[in-house]
């Protein structure tokens, strides 16, 4: 009986095969599909991958950010109208807890009422104005991040040697940490009312339904009156909460992946110098390379330059409001009930974790920059001609002069301004505590 050869050809394409051997059932791959799922896990990844969760997120309340680029006016258009429509919509909502927090601190009685509504009327304030920032300097925005797309490295070579994975994985931590605790915060405060109160009238036996809403304001209108005004407004409410809870990250997120990619650049600058041979015998070279590098340096600086003119003022309004947020949610902590401890301590953690990571951001833009100074004083320059190290020294000099995001009257940003704002937080907290209980 004759045996018929087989023979495989590698333009034989067989995804699997299976055959047995010794009883069991084994699956072989071709060369082919190994390699194709070997360049999708090794794929580069580019800069709209990094901007990924800002986008994302903003175009839920209508805010595109590529809006320049879309083909599509009649979307754009209509992102536009629905942002326009939920802002005047929340900056009512937030008009209605300013009159509640001023008819609460007419009377004694109801101070802590107006005490509970001011860290909310703060978030929303700076909810506000970071979107307002967004607006204004959107123009600056766009150039930054078209310029830094274009600086991106593009190759997985090119972002190996940038470490970028090293960055986005640190970066991709934070985002989802603070993205969290954000959203639980407007969550938490807007459904809480709704759930405790189904459980309670579906399930614990109540005769009548609470009509509470999460968030203390004052309407011109009974909004407990009928159950359907009731329910519109909730959820006129609830949209507001997720709006400013948005805006309120998405910035800082922003924040994140712009500084995240500024590390990213001034660590590969350093990395560059610090490796660069400074052969006497190629001063050519030597000179070219430096002159790439410094034009490199000075482009990172402007961009710099881009993100404190954006980000310095409503930092600073950041600071302050969180600092009187922190002390008032730490009065409520301490004067409440378990479940009202329970909603403010998320409330708390957010707050704190986000000027964590704002100064987190800028100590690590400060350290990085400096570092590019080290970096070229750390080469053989000795061994170079004496034009390559009068621009050396220009280098290291400029290098001496950090980038960073300087908020007016205050510190540039760092971990230090961290230490401030908690202290200026538990000063507000004991002056409050302190006139409290005197009164």
């Amino acid at each position: 009986m004759g045996h018929k050869k087989l023979t495989a050809t590698p333009s034989s394409v067989q995804p699997i095969r299976q055959y047995k051997c010794s009883g069991f059932h084994r699956i072989s791959y071709s060369w082919e599909s190994l390699a194709m799922s070997s360049s999708l896990v090794e794929s580069p990844r580019t800069f709209g991958d990094m901007m990924r969760m800002p986008v994302r997120f903003y175009k839920t309340i209508g805010e595109d950010i590529y809006a320049h680029r879309s083909t599509n006016e009649l979307t754009s258009l209509l992102l536009k109208i629905y942002l326009y429509a939920g802002f005047i919509n929340f900056n009512l909502l937030v008009c209605g807890e300013l009159v509640f927090f001023y008819k609460s601190i007419q009377d004694f009685e109801t101070v802590r009422l107006a005490i509970a509504v001011a860290p909310c009327i703060g978030f929303s304030l700076v909810a506000d104005f970071k979107q307002l920032t967004m607006v204004v300097y959107k123009k600056t925005l766009i150039q930054l991040l078209d310029e830094l797309e274009e600086m991106h490295p593009k190759t997985l070579l090119a972002q190996k040697a940038y470490k970028m994975a090293d960055f986005e994985r640190t970066m991709k931590r934070v985002i989802s940490i603070f993205t969290f605790l954000c959203l639980a915060y407007t969550t938490t405060f807007t459904l809480y009312p709704a759930v405790k109160a189904t459980v309670k009238y579906n399930f614990l036996g109540y005769e009548t339904f609470d009509r509470n809403f999460g968030f203390l304001i004052w309407f011109p209108y009974d909004a407990t009156s009928r159950n359907w005004v009731y329910w519109i407004t909730y959820w006129d409410i609830a949209h507001g909460a997720y709006l400013a809870g948005i805006a309120f990250l998405c910035a800082d997120l922003l924040l994140v992946v712009v500084i995240t990619q500024l590390c990213m650049h001034f660590s590969y600058i350093s990395g560059r110098l610090e490796a660069h041979p400074c052969d006497p015998d190629q001063d050519e070279e030597n000179l070219s390379f430096l002159c790439s590098m410094i034009k490199y340096h000075d482009k990172c600086l402007t961009l710099c330059e881009h993100v404190n003119k954006m980000y310095s003022f409503s930092l600073l309004l950041n600071f302050l409001m969180a600092s009187m947020q922190i002390c008032f949610i730490a009065f409520q902590v301490t004067e409440s009930t378990i479940e009202v401890i329970l909603i403010y301590c998320i409330f708390l953690m957010t707050s704190m974790v986000q000027v964590f990571l704002v100064c987190y951001y800028g100590d690590a833009l400060i350290a990085a920059s400096e570092r590019v100074g080290d970096a070229a004083y750390n080469q053989n320059w000795f061994q170079c001609s004496k034009r390559y190290c009068i621009m050396l020294k220009l280098m290291i000099m400029r290098s001496q002069k950090p980038a960073m995001i300087r908020p007016p009257t205050f510190p540039p940003i760092s971990l230090v301004t961290y230490m401030k704002v908690i202290s200026m937080s538990y000063q507000f907290f004991a002056l409050l505590k302190t006139t409290y209980y005197r009164d």
